[in-house]
């Protein structure tokens, strides 16, 4: 599965990366865009449960609008 990271600038296109890639990375705490569906990020949160880890997912809103988020994901 290909996940898409947040963006440094509202101009630049997401980066994509799969999910055995963060899972090897030593990272717990992970900013993907919101160009996700909650459907991916939410089989991205029960792998990690799956895998036995604790998963704390929510929106993080950076703006007014509706579409100015970014999901933010801390693994426990």
């Amino acid at each position: 599965m290909e996940i898409l990271l947040a963006r440094t600038e509202l101009s630049e296109k997401p980066k994509k990366v799969k999910l055995e890639k963060l899972k090897e990375g030593g990272d717990k705490i992970f900013y993907f865009d919101k160009d996700n569906s909650h459907k991916d990020m939410m089989a991205v949160v029960e792998s990690f449960e799956n895998d036995g880890y604790n998963a704390y997912f929510r929106e993080v809103k950076f703006g007014l609008a509706d579409d100015e988020f970014i999901y933010e994901l801390h693994i426990i």
